[in-house]
C-alpha cells in the first residue's frame, strides 16, 4: 500500500508539473499573440527607411514560424531566425520599394555555411544595380561576415576592432581513444574502395587518413579560392595579397591596419555610423529602420496564375519514418509531400531545394522513388544549397537538371554501416552479463551486447556492396555516365560545386532563383506562373504543440548554452543515431 501511495504521488506530481508548464506556455503564447496584433501596421516601412540586417545566426533555407523557436531561453529574448528565402525576397522587393533608401548590414560573425553566404552576397550585388546604397558596420569581422560585407559600397569598422582573416581549416573530432577507454568497438562496414568515405574514420582512427586529408585540402582550397576571389573583385586587392595578410595574421593587429590595406573605408564608432545613416537617408531626427522579419510581413507577393512552380524543401539529415520536418528529412513526410505535389494539377514544375549531408540509405531510396515518379509527369529541377551530399546526392541524381553554388558540398557517393559492440563496456566496466535463448542460429543478430560473427559481418558487407552498387547505378542513369566512371569519382569523395560541374555531377552553377526560372522555362510557362513552397506551413496550434516537445526544448537550450561546443555533443549523439546502413557526408563546414 505504501508503494502504491508513493507511486501515485510521483505520478500526480509529474502531471501537475506538466500542466503548469503547459499553461505557462499557453499564457506566454497568448501574450505573444496579443502583443503582435498590430504587427502588420508596425511592419510597414516608413519613407526614407533602411532595410536593417543583423545576420548573426545560422541562416536556415526557409523561415520557420515556430512560436518558441526564436526564443533565447537564457535571456527570454527573441532572436532573429528569418530564413534565406525571406531574406532574398526582401532584398529583391527593396530594389523597387520607394520607401527603402538602402540596406544597412550590421555584421560580426555569420555562423552559416558558405553556399548560403554566396547566395546572400550575390543577391546584394544585384541590389546595388538599383542605385541604392549598401553600407556595413562591424565592431569586428569574422571571415564569414567580411565575405558578405565586402560587397557593400562602404565598410565601416570600430576603431578598436579587427578583421579575422586567417584561412580555412576543418577540424574533425576522433572518438577512437574514448571508445577504447570505454571498451566499445565500432564495427565498420564500408562499400568497396570507399576510401574517401571518412564518416566512419573517427571511430577507428585518431587522425585523418591520407585519402581524407587529400579530399579535405582540395575542398578547402576551392572554397577559400571562391571567398578570396569575391573579396578581391569587390575591394580591388589581389588574391595573393589577401593570402599574404591571412598567412601573417596581419589584420589581427588593429583596425588601422585594415584601413591602411583598403579592406575598410572608415573607422567609426557606432554613433558615427548612425550619423552617417541619417545623412544617407536624409533624416535629421531619427533613422527609420525595418528588420528582415518585419519587412517580410509588410508586403505580400501575390501573383494570379493557375500555373505553379513548387519548391520542395529537403533540409537536414535523412531519417526513416516520420518526424519534425523543420529540422530534418524524414522519408515518410517528404515522400508524402512529393506525392501531393505530383498529383496537384496546378503544379507544372518542381524545384527540389536540397540542403542535406545525407543519412539513411533506405530513406534516401524511398524519397528517390517518389521523385522518379514525379519526374515522369513534370519537370524536376534540383537546387543545391550548402550540402547535397551522399543521401542528399542520391535523391538529386535523377533530376532533369542540377544547379549548385560554387561552394556547395556535394557528391560523397558512398555507403557505410556502423554496428557498436558494447560487450567489453557492459561486461568489464559496469559488470553486466547477458545470456540468451534463441530459436535460430542468428536470432540474436544486431544486439550490442556481443560482436558480429564472421558470417554476420559477411552478410552486412553484401548489403553494403549492393547498396553502393544501387547508388552508383542510380547516379550513372541519372547523369548519363558510365557506372565505372561514377565509382571512380565516388568512393565517398566530397566535391565543391565548382569542381562537381567539371566531373558531371552538376549541370550549372546557380542559385535557387536560377533553378526556378529554368523549371518554368522547361515547363513552357513563360512569365505566367507563381511560386509555392512545400511542405505548406503548419497551423499555429500544431506549431505550439510541437514546440512543447521537451526533447526539442532541451536540444534548443543545449544548443544555445554550448554554442560551438554543441557540435561535439552532436557527434557523440551520432554514435547512437547513425547505426545501420548510411549514405551520409562525413563532416559539416562552417566558415568562422
Amino acid at each position: 500500500m505504501k508503494f502504491s501511495k508513493v507511486l501515485l504521488a510521483a505520478f500526480l506530481g509529474t502531471l501537475i508539473a506538466l500542466l503548469i508548464n503547459f499553461f505557462v506556455k499557453v499564457g506566454f503564447v497568448a501574450a505573444l499573440i496579443s502583443g503582435s496584433s498590430n504587427t502588420e501596421e508596425i511592419a510597414k516601412p516608413k519613407p526614407n527607411s533602411v532595410l536593417y540586417m543583423k545576420l548573426d545566426y545560422d541562416i536556415p533555407d526557409r523561415t520557420v514560424d515556430n512560436p518558441f523557436g526564436n526564443i533565447n531561453f537564457s535571456s527570454m529574448e527573441t532572436v532573429e531566425t528569418t530564413g534565406l528565402n525571406d531574406i532574398l525576397r526582401n532584398i529583391e522587393n527593396a530594389k523597387t520599394d520607394s520607401n527603402i533608401k538602402g540596406i544597412y548590414l550590421e555584421l560580426s560573425s555569420i555562423p552559416t555555411s558558405t553556399a548560403t553566404l554566396q547566395e546572400l552576397r550575390d543577391k546584394l550585388a544585384e541590389f546595388k544595380e538599383s542605385g541604392k546604397f549598401i553600407v556595413c558596420y562591424g565592431e569586428s569581422y569574422s571571415q564569414s561576415a567580411y565575405y558578405v560585407a565586402s560587397i557593400a559600397d562602404k565598410i565601416y569598422l570600430n576603431p578598436e576592432g579587427m578583421i579575422d582573416l586567417h584561412g580555412l581549416a576543418s577540424q574533425i573530432t576522433f572518438y577512437k581513444n574514448l571508445l577504447d577507454k570505454l571498451d566499445i568497438e565500432m564495427q565498420i562496414v564500408r562499400g568497396p574502395n570507399n576510401r574517401f568515405k571518412s564518416a566512419v574514420e573517427p571511430y577507428f582512427l585518431d587522425k585523418m587518413s591520407e585519402a581524407n586529408r587529400e579530399q579535405m585540402e582540395k575542398l578547402l582550397g576551392t572554397v577559400w579560392g571562391e571567398i578570396l576571389q569575391g573579396i578581391s573583385e569587390s575591394r580591388g586587392i589581389s588574391v595573393e595579397k589577401l593570402n599574404e595578410l591571412a598567412d601573417k595574421l596581419e589584420l589581427l593587429t588593429d583596425a588601422k591596419t585594415a584601413l591602411d590595406y583598403g579592406l575598410v573605408d572608415q573607422l567609426y564608432y557606432k554613433d558615427q555610423m548612425l550619423a552617417e545613416l541619417k545623412s544617407l537617408t536624409g533624416n535629421t531626427d531619427k533613422i527609420n529602420a525595418i528588420g528582415n522579419a518585419n519587412y517580410a510581413k509588410s508586403y505580400r507577393i501575390k501573383k494570379s496564375s493557375k500555373n505553379e512552380v513548387a519548391i520542395i524543401y529537403a533540409t537536414g539529415q535523412i531519417y526513416d519514418g516520420k518526424g519534425n520536418e523543420d529540422q530534418n528529412i524524414y522519408s515518410e513526410n517528404l515522400a508524402k509531400t512529393i506525392r501531393k505535389v505530383r498529383e496537384d494539377k496546378d503544379v507544372k514544375a518542381i524545384v527540389l531545394r536540397v540542403n542535406s549531408p545525407g543519412g539513411s540509405a533506405v530513406a534516401s531510396a524511398i524519397i528517390g522513388r517518389e521523385l522518379d515518379l514525379a519526374k515522369a509527369e513534370k519537370p524536376l529541377i534540383v537546387s543545391m544549397g550548402n550540402y547535397a551530399a551522399s543521401g542528399g546526392y542520391w535523391i538529386s541524381a535523377k533530376a532533369d537538371y542540377i544547379f549548385a553554388d560554387p561552394t556547395t558540398l556535394t557528391g560523397s557517393i558512398g555507403v557505410f554501416g556502423t554496428f557498436p559492440n558494447m560487450q567489453g563496456f557492459l561486461n568489464d566496466k559496469i559488470g553486466l552479463t547477458f545470456d540468451v535463448a534463441k530459436t535460430n542460429e542468428n536470432a540474436d543478430f544486431g544486439t550490442v551486447t556481443q560482436p558480429l560473427t564472421e558470417f554476420q559481418y559477411a552478410k552486412l558487407q553484401q548489403n553494403v556492396v549492393k547498396t553502393y552498387d544501387d547508388f552508383t547505378r542510380r547516379v550513372a542513369e541519372g547523369r548519363n555516365l558510365r557506372q565505372t566512371y561514377v565509382d571512380s569519382i565516388g568512393q565517398g569523395r566530397v566535391w565543391a560545386g565548382a569542381d562537381a560541374i567539371e566531373i558531371g555531377l552538376v549541370d550549372q552553377l546557380g542559385d535557387l532563383e536560377d533553378a526556378i526560372a529554368f523549371a518554368a522555362e522547361k515547363a513552357g510557362l513563360g512569365d505566367d506562373y507563381k511560386v509555392v513552397e512545400k511542405p505548406e506551413p503548419k497551423d499555429f496550434v500544431t506549431r505550439i504543440v510541437e514546440s512543447m516537445n521537451p526533447t526539442d526544448e532541451l536540444d534548443a537550450a543545449m544548443r544555445q548554452r554550448l554554442g560551438a561546443y554543441y557540435d561535439y555533443l552532436q557527434g557523440l549523439e551520432n554514435l547512437q543515431k547513425n547505426t545501420g546502413i548510411q549514405a551520409r557526408m562525413p563532416f559539416d563546414m562552417i566558415i568562422e
